[in-house]
């Protein structure tokens, strides 16, 4: 290897001394005094102390900034610390912490307040339950058609149960036909778009959905997407949390790679009849708009279509909220879609200074979106290790079986999000719910509550728990 080097070196040598040089400006050694030309490497001279070690005389203890709004509150208490329009912000919280010289990245830090200033009641690491879809790297679909990016266990690897997806395709765009090992549950955020699939039975379907509507595809089902005259973006979720939109199969592939010979055999036609096949993927397409008329691309086979109680798309868009007093909740489960046998989902809204009050759901992880808004929440692991995280439209959450959490809005605006679980219903245990409904000389012997907030606990599920009327003892 040695010699190899060298040889190499030799070779390049009269390429290097015909290089035009520069002037340098001498370089200071500690212990050898200035060389104008230092080596790559320094010496061993300056290994550990030395009489002749020069320590810097610039102090890091002038630093400038301010405090948010409850900063110097007991640790404990754990406020949200808005860190919008604070100065240089510091990792700071009651008496604990210390300023920060830098390097660092101080727009992370404003949008993070309590990862650089958690809650005193914060402990150790959890999982990390918090992605940015905007971190994800996007996979651009053809001539402008559209783009999608995902979160899945390379980027969050505690979500082991999920996976997600989000995917814009421009008017008339395709994504083209497809279909996965994984059951694909999906959201539209935006916009509109057609959907068609054939089942394993030889049955059809094909719908129109549009923003708020819900489908699923069961594993193995073929089928394809294509934005209508308006455009789509949706929000796909997948019960694997190892998926890869990489590793979809594809109509253009399975043309791509099968003998050309074969094609011809199976569909009885002459072999020039693919001579102008895609090479490979096409992923994201441009195509021509769809008819306006749905029953015009309504194509039927001897099976007829799907049965309704079975069909994969449903309207969630139509249905009304259920309204509770710190916002609304609407559930969409195999209750009332049946197809998606094993996905159960909440749109929940949380007004300002609300709360999705603490809870856990018994048999499920949850994966969270979130739509608009801003919140944040702490996930807790048994027995004591905690971590708060805060949260931005187009991120997403996660939180496995049985860890309790809760989502607070931060923000002035609505928080919109959704819930995703794996479950045949959507389930969740309410902390208040099992104290109210537990007897009081329980719940007073083991956290000491006083007679007046044992008297306050409520017995019913609260799903969102109003902004307190009182603030003076919740809020610094």
């Amino acid at each position: 290897m040695k010699s190899t080097l060298a040889i190499c070196l030799l070779a390049a040598l009269p390429y290097i001394q015909a290089a035009p040089t520069f002037p340098r400006a001498p370089v200071v050694s500690k212990r050898q005094g200035t060389d104008p030309n230092p080596p790559l490497h320094g010496s061993k001279d300056l290994l550990g102390y030395s009489p002749n070690n020069k320590l810097t005389e610039q102090t890091t203890e002038d630093i400038v900034y301010t405090l948010a709004v409850g900063q110097k509150e007991d640790a404990d208490l754990g406020v949200y610390l808005d860190f919008t329009n604070v100065e240089n912000p510091q990792p700071i919280r009651g008496s604990k912490g210390g300023t920060d010289p830098g390097p660092r990245t101080t727009e992370f830090d404003r949008l993070n307040s309590d990862k650089l200033a958690p809650p005193g009641t914060d402990h150790g690491q959890t999982i990390n339950a918090n992605w940015p879809m905007s971190l994800s790297k996007a996979k651009l679909g053809l001539d402008g058609a559209g783009w999608s990016r995902q979160e899945n266990v390379v980027v969050m690897p505690g979500a082991t149960k999920m996976a997600g997806v989000d995917m814009r395709l421009e008017a008339h765009g395709y994504r083209e036909l497809h279909w996965h090992e994984a059951g694909e549950w999906s959201l539209v955020l935006n916009g509109s778009c057609r959907i068609q699939a054939v089942n394993e039975d030889g049955e059809t379907f094909i719908d129109d959905v549009t923003e708020g509507d819900v489908w699923f595809f069961p594993p193995g089902v073929p089928h394809s997407i294509q934005a209508l005259d308006v455009g789509v973006e949706f929000l796909l979720v997948f019960d694997d949390g190892s998926f890869s939109e990489d590793n979809t199969f594809l109509a253009s592939e399975i043309f791509a790679h099968n003998p050309k010979s074969v094609l011809s055999k199976n569909f009885d036609l002459p072999i020039s009849a693919f001579d102008n096949i895609p090479d490979g993927e096409l992923f994201i397409f441009p195509g021509t708009p769809a008819p306006t008329d749905i029953a015009a691309q309504n194509k039927s086979t001897a099976e007829g279509p799907i049965e309704r109680d079975l069909t994969y798309s449903y309207h969630f868009s139509e249905q009304p909220a259920h309204i509770v007093p710190g916002g609304s909740v609407k559930i969409v489960d195999p209750q009332n879609f049946p197809a998606a046998s094993n996905f159960a989902a909440a749109i929940v809204t949380v007004k300002p200074g609300a709360m999705r009050e603490i809870h856990w759901h018994p048999t499920s992880d949850e994966w969270s979106f979130f739509i608009r808004g801003q919140g944040r929440a702490t996930l807790i692991e048994a027995p004591s290790t905690a971590t708060t995280f805060d949260f931005h439209p187009g991120d997403v959450g996660y939180f496995p079986m049985s860890h309790s959490h809760y989502i607070e809005n931060t923000g002035d605006e609505d928080l919109v999000l959704l819930e995703v679980l794996q479950a045949d219903h959507f389930s969740d245990i309410s902390l208040g719910q099992w104290l109210g409904s537990t007897d009081k000389q329980i719940v007073g012997d083991t956290l000491k509550l006083p007679e007046s907030a044992l008297n306050h606990l409520n017995s019913e599920k609260q799903f969102v728990v109003a902004a307190p009327t009182n603030l003076n003892d919740t809020q610094a």
